[in-house]
């Protein structure tokens, strides 16, 4: 497994890491013995950086990691997030970056994850009632304490980016990226470049949808969350299928998977870029990790661009509950 270095003074992970969040919640049904020899799998592999969050579950997932890498903690680069969670009846979220969740929050992190220490925590949602500063600043005092070793922040906006910069070192910032989500290319990536601040893309196969393996919304579990995704519904599941058709079509052409052409287009767009395609199974995350040894030329660059040209995917990346707890 290749590595690359989170921002310009931040650690060294593998080049691709583990979004963990399936393997606990909303992709329907879940296989714990499956999970755990994933993640035993990932160890195999070469893979550090596995990536959790507190609403994941809520809680199982961290708990998952935390029993899976008993007695091998030194070998991974774990990453966690705190600050958004649904309400009783999932129909909204509520958002909390107040300096009390922060300090709520990482105790009981590190109890679920069995750890003294998690290596970057992250911010998972900004909230827009407490100023970034307040909570970058308790976050900065976990990583006095040696609780936590680097910041982080999930989808935030540029302008919230440098705030919270200015007050302590932001090591990595967590946002969709992919070929169907490509809002980033705006500001984010540049922003990030600037301020040697690592990019750490999730859902870097949209969900599974740029795999190709999900050919009917009929494949989806009845309790999967992607079926209240616009981008799975009605006349934008067929447009979006037909995008992938293309992009498989080019696969084909140089011998990969579409889900491993569309990896290597991600990690083609810089060495500050680290994605996080998450899954439960250990065949489709072999297929994934090998996706760091494809190098895209510009002519598969360009093929790629004219069969999936930015906002060409229809639907909003999320559905509006999910929406409403975005960095604006």
């Amino acid at each position: 497994m290749k590595t690359r270095r989170l921002g310009r003074n931040g650690p060294e992970v593998s080049a691709i890491g583990l979004g963990c969040m399936g393997m606990s919640a909303f992709y329907g049904a879940t296989d714990k013995a499956q999970s755990l020899a994933t993640l035993d799998r990932a160890l195999e592999l070469g893979i550090t950086l596995f990536d959790t969050a507190e609403m994941y579950g809520p809680y199982l997932n961290e708990e998952l990691l935390g029993e899976a890498f008993a007695g091998r903690r030194d070998r991974i680069f774990l990453a966690t997030k705190f600050g958004i969670g649904y309400n009783a009846d999932r129909t909204a979220l509520a958002v909390d970056g107040s300096p009390a969740n922060v300090r709520r929050a990482i105790e009981g992190s590190l109890k679920r994850l069995n750890t003294d220490h998690v290596d970057l925590y992250y911010l998972h949602r900004v909230d827009p009632d407490t100023p970034i500063e307040d909570t970058v600043g308790a976050m900065a005092r976990l990583v006095e304490e040696g609780k936590v070793r680097f910041l982080g922040l999930s989808e935030a906006t540029p302008a919230t980016l440098r705030k919270a910069h200015a007050t302590h070192p932001i090591t990595a910032l967590q946002t969709e990226y992919s070929l169907w989500s490509r809002e980033p290319e705006d500001e984010i990536l540049a922003t990030c470049d600037e301020l040697g601040i690592g990019f750490v893309p999730y859902s870097p196969l949209g969900r599974g949808f740029l795999s190709g393996e999900i050919k009917s919304i009929d494949d989806l579990a009845a309790d999967d969350y992607r079926r209240t995704n616009p981008r799975f519904q009605g006349e934008n599941f067929q447009k979006n299928l037909d995008l992938v058709a293309a992009i498989q079509a080019i696969a084909a052409d140089r011998g990969v998977t579409a889900a491993q052409l569309a990896l290597a287009w991600v990690l083609a767009h810089g060495e500050h870029l680290v994605p996080i395609p998450g899954t439960r199974r250990s065949k489709t995350l072999e297929e994934n990790a090998a996706a760091v040894d494809i190098v895209l030329t510009v002519n598969d660059m360009a093929r790629i661009e004219a069969a999936f040209p930015r906002g060409a995917a229809q639907g909003h990346r999320y559905a509006e509950t999910a929406r409403s707890s975005l960095n604006r």
